[in-house]
């Protein structure tokens, strides 16, 4: 049978409930997935010196062929993009900036740092996304910088942020679409503190001088983004969800919420539609914990497609922006990016053809039974039909088949890097 011959017997099942398959396909292709840059080098970054990976962030794995440039990075993500439909958004860290050899202190990184990858963006139609970079440097060794007990480390971590923000005002200037700047800091500690207070009101003092740079909204949208714990900040950690809350709802910041970044029965599905309630707007890092934050390549999991849902039946597709966080080194990076990012879509396209409307109906009458039901019902429907058509209709891969274009890709460029 055709993808054409059982794309339409499966739109007939969906449309049996009023579902509009095409009108699914036309917000779908409406919706861009932020991209993160650093799957493909395991978080190295292109820093003159640098640095070991620390802030409790690891990588495990040793697959052949990471980027180890910004120009074969780029290729990496060219490669990528040709195997996910829609257009997206690419997420930068600070460490991704070019000097052309010249040793940048982060506190003095400029636009002109990343003008290739603005050039890059502005060729291919994408937006790009940014993060200050406060792990993985001498100033963040011992796992503290804008709450840190010293006034000159937390100084230059205060002064990397606001160039950060500099960039990407300068970002979303030159391509016509706000930057999203998310501020994420490792500091903890690894034993039981004696003193949560005093940390905490640091950060708030560092983050008010950070923010006291007026940004041109039109360009760049600030984030603060919390965390349980971390590798040497298992028992406390400065910023956490109750703090960056409090912060963003006081100072009118997005609240990024990172999927891997709290209990593990805690599901941030469940935190989408309360914060709406109180956010414009809201912003993800979609990963997958296993255990703990190990972000782990975003499968079709039961919480994906419950995060596709909230979003989606919640009318919130241009409320929340989304980005991924994950990787691993274990396995081909491409298909890692290609694997996460279909995936993030498909839940989309999974929520966008539920009956949401009659679910939330039955829901109100309190007729638990009917819901029950066809929410179980909906489980085997054949999702796969129309995402393999809509695949097609986005003139990339269908099913499995863009494995043969990573193999050919790993043959032809990642096999002969060092």
């Amino acid at each position: 049978m055709s993808i054409e011959q059982s794309y339409q017997l499966a739109k007939a099942q969906y449309e049996k409930w009023g579902i509009d398959v095409e009108a699914a396909f036309d917000k779908l292709k409406q919706v861009p997935i932020s991209i993160h840059c650093w799957q493909g080098d395991d978080v190295s970054g292109f820093e003159v010196d640098q640095q070991e990976l620390s802030g409790g962030i690891d990588v495990t794995g040793d697959y052949p062929g990471k980027a180890t440039t910004p120009d074969e990075l780029r290729k990496d993500i060219d490669q990528a993009l040709k195997l996910i439909p829609g257009k997206h958004r690419i997420n930068l860290h600070a460490i991704y900036a070019e000097t052309d050899g010249e040793k940048v202190e982060r506190d003095k990184l400029e636009p002109k740092h990343f003008q290739n990858w603005i050039d890059w963006a502005k060729k291919n139609e994408l937006g790009l996304d940014f993060n200050p970079t406060l792990f993985s440097h001498p100033k963040a060794a011992d796992g503290l910088t804008l709450s840190h007990p010293n006034p000159e480390i937390r100084d230059f971590w205060i002064r990397h942020c606001q160039a950060s923000r500099k960039i990407a005002e300068h970002m979303g200037r030159e391509l016509g679409s706000p930057t999203l700047t998310n501020v994420w800091i490792p500091d903890g500690y690894k034993d039981t503190p004696s003193d949560r207070l005093t940390p905490r009101k640091r950060l708030k003092e560092s983050l008010d001088a950070i923010f006291s740079d007026e940004i041109d909204e039109h360009y760049n949208l600030d984030a603060v983004e919390s965390k349980l714990f971390g590798i040497g900040s298992e028992a406390y950690v400065v910023g956490s969800h109750e703090f960056y809350l409090g912060y963003a709802l006081k100072n009118n910041k997005l609240c990024l919420l990172d999927t891997g970044h709290y209990h593990p029965t805690e599901m941030v599905s469940n935190k989408i539609s309360a914060m709406l309630l109180y956010s414009d707007k809201l912003a993800l890092h979609v990963s997958r914990p296993v255990r703990w934050d190990s972000d782990h390549v975003v499968t079709f999991d039961d919480e994906l497609k419950e995060i596709g849902l909230e979003i989606v039946r919640n009318n919130a597709l241009d409320k929340v922006m989304i980005g991924l966080d994950f990787f691993d080194a274990s396995i081909n990076r491409i298909a890692a990016w290609t694997i996460g990012t279909r995936n993030m879509l498909k839940s989309l396209l999974y929520a966008l053809l539920m009956p949401n409307e009659q679910l939330k109906k039955y829901q109100e009458e309190g007729n638990f039974t009917d819901r029950l039901a066809v929410l179980e019902e909906f489980k085997t429907y054949p999702i796969g039909a129309i995402w393999d058509y809509y695949c097609e209709q986005m003139n990339v891969p269908v099913g499995t088949d863009w494995l043969n274009d990573v193999r050919a890709y790993e043959e032809k460029e990642l096999k002969n890097r060092k």
